[in-house]
Parts: C-alpha cells; sequence; structure tokens
C-alpha cells in the first residue's frame, strides 16, 4: 500500500467518522487512562499534587469490606433482576407478536418506562411506594402500613422491581425481531406435523433466537452491575446501608469521602468483573448460538 493510497482512506476516515473518533476519546477514552492513572495516587480531588502509592490502592480496594458488601449485593439484584427483565420481556414479545388487537398500541406503552431517565423513575416509584401502597395499605388493614423502602429487604426488592419495569420495555424490542426473524414456514410446518405453540416456542423459535437472547442477557447484566441513578433516587442506600450497590459505593468513596484513588481504583476492579461477567456470557451465549 503507497502513501497516496493511505493518505486517502485516512482522509476518508476523518470525514465520515474522524469527530466521533474525537468525541469518543475525549469522553472515553483518555479519562479511563486518567482514571487508571489515578489509581496509583492519593489524590484528593482538590490539590495539585497527586501523590504516586503504587499499589496501595489497589490493596486498600480488597480490604475493604464495605465494598465487597455492596458488589455481592450488586450480584444477588443483578442475577434476579436479570432474569425477570428477561422472563417478562419475552413474554411481553410473544404477546405483541401473536396478533392481539392493538399489539402496535402495546409495543409502544412498554416501551415507555425505558424513555424515563432513571433519577426521574426513581422519584416517581418513590411516591408510589412510600405514599400510594403505604395509603392504600393503611386502608385495607385499618392500621398504619410500611412502606417497603423502610426495611432492608424490601428496599432490595423495590430496586428489582423498578429495574424490571424500566427494562423489560426495551429487551421486549430485541425478542420481538427475533420473533420476526423466524421464518413463517418453519412454524406453519411445525402445526402440520402436530406441534402445539408451546412446543414451537420451546423447540423451534427459542433455539433459533439464540442471538437475541445474548444481545438481551449482555445488556442487562452490563446496565445492572453499573447501575446508580435509580440507586440514588429510589433508596440512597437506605434503609442503614442496606441497599448501597457497587456503583453508589464507588461514588461515595470518590466523591464523598475525597479518596479518589482508592475510588477509581474500586472502578476499576469493578469495570474488571463486569468486562468478565459479559465477556463470558456472550462467549457461552455464541456456543450456544452456532449449536443451534
Amino acid at each position: 500500500m503507497n502513501t497516496n493510497t493511505m493518505s486517502y482512506k485516512l482522509k476518508q476516515f476523518m470525514m465520515f467518522a474522524g469527530l466521533t473518533t474525537i468525541a469518543f476519546a475525549s469522553v472515553v477514552i483518555i479519562p479511563f487512562i486518567y482514571g487508571l492513572y489515578l489509581t496509583f495516587t492519593s489524590w484528593d480531588g482538590v490539590s495539585r499534587e497527586k501523590p504516586f502509592v503504587g499499589m496501595t490502592n489497589y490493596a486498600a480496594t480488597f480490604a475493604d469490606s464495605a465494598y465487597w458488601q455492596a458488589i455481592g449485593r450488586t450480584l444477588i439484584y443483578s442475577v434476579i433482576a436479570v432474569i425477570l427483565v428477561n422472563v417478562v420481556a419475552f413474554a411481553l414479545a410473544f404477546l405483541v407478536t401473536s396478533g392481539v388487537k392493538g399489539q402496535n398500541f402495546f409495543r409502544a406503552g412498554f416501551f415507555i418506562p425505558n424513555l424515563i431517565g432513571g433519577i426521574v423513575l426513581g422519584y416517581i416509584w418513590k411516591f408510589v411506594f412510600n405514599r400510594a401502597l403505604v395509603a392504600i395499605g393503611s386502608a385495607i388493614t385499618s392500621g398504619t402500613a410500611t412502606s417497603l423502602l423502610a426495611t432492608t429487604n424490601g428496599a432490595m426488592f423495590c430496586m428489582i422491581i423498578v429495574s424490571v419495569w424500566q427494562y423489560a420495555g426495551y429487551m421486549m424490542l430485541i425478542y420481538v425481531a427475533g420473533f420476526m426473524s423466524v421464518s413463517a414456514d418453519v412454524l406453519e410446518a411445525a402445526r402440520i406435523d402436530g406441534c402445539t405453540n408451546m412446543q414451537s416456542i420451546i423447540h423451534i423459535s427459542i433455539p433459533l433466537m439464540v442471538s437475541s437472547f445474548v444481545q438481551c442477557l449482555f445488556l442487562t447484566v452490563t446496565r445492572c452491575f453499573m447501575v446508580y441513578d435509580v440507586n440514588l433516587s429510589l433508596t440512597k442506600g437506605e434503609p442503614f446501608g442496606s441497599s448501597v450497590m457497587a456503583a453508589m459505593h464507588v461514588y461515595n468513596q470518590a466523591f464523598t469521602y475525597k479518596n479518589y484513588g482508592t475510588g477509581q481504583a474500586e472502578a476499576m476492579v469493578l469495570f474488571i468483573l463486569c468486562a468478565v461477567v459479559g465477556v463470558l456470557q456472550v462467549y457461552i451465549g455464541k456456543k450456544a448460538e452456532v449449536s443451534a
């Protein structure tokens, strides 16, 4: 490849992808590298000096019991939320592709919660849990009902419910595309051979929709692992810190306690954990897709 050809291709790249590349590098690559550098310092976020401390922040990360408790809560929340989001999304996708009357209206309606920002969504559901449901419970029991957000297990349950309500509509669209990609001729042949609707779904539709499952699982896993906005506005980590997720703990470490180096190290460990889980999930899903 001569110099003129390389120059021409470079000009083409800069014309079509130059601005996007610069923007991506500015808001993702450069901050990531700078954050990695901060993990080796004891910067407090204010002073000009950033003393180099080596692996001290990573040692503090592995010794921080509160951080690993937050990781454990995040794992529990993620496992339950991922399963429920995908089960609900798959059921909704089946409903709106089954020929039910007004299915396009239902598709739009189920998708709308995903358009609401996490902060706003958290405050809306906080009102529902603290006011609406408490008022209904008090009226039914003729006494004083307690908000679910006031109990340790209830706060986690509320976060899971809100996450399912928010993400299920978006994942539904991916499953809808998967259902529509299944050939009608194949389904018709299955019905002629005597398959019921349930048998067709289990033995034909689901194996042919593996790519949709891979995409939805990856998206839900990464979103749940990095949840912060709903955690902040819905529970603020309460009661007694029982609903502090990993991302909130990292934020508090860096911006509340001014331990930027430790916070960045914890964020890096969280990123690696999320990346490993996401890559493993995609790898296993792709193997299943090939075998299907």
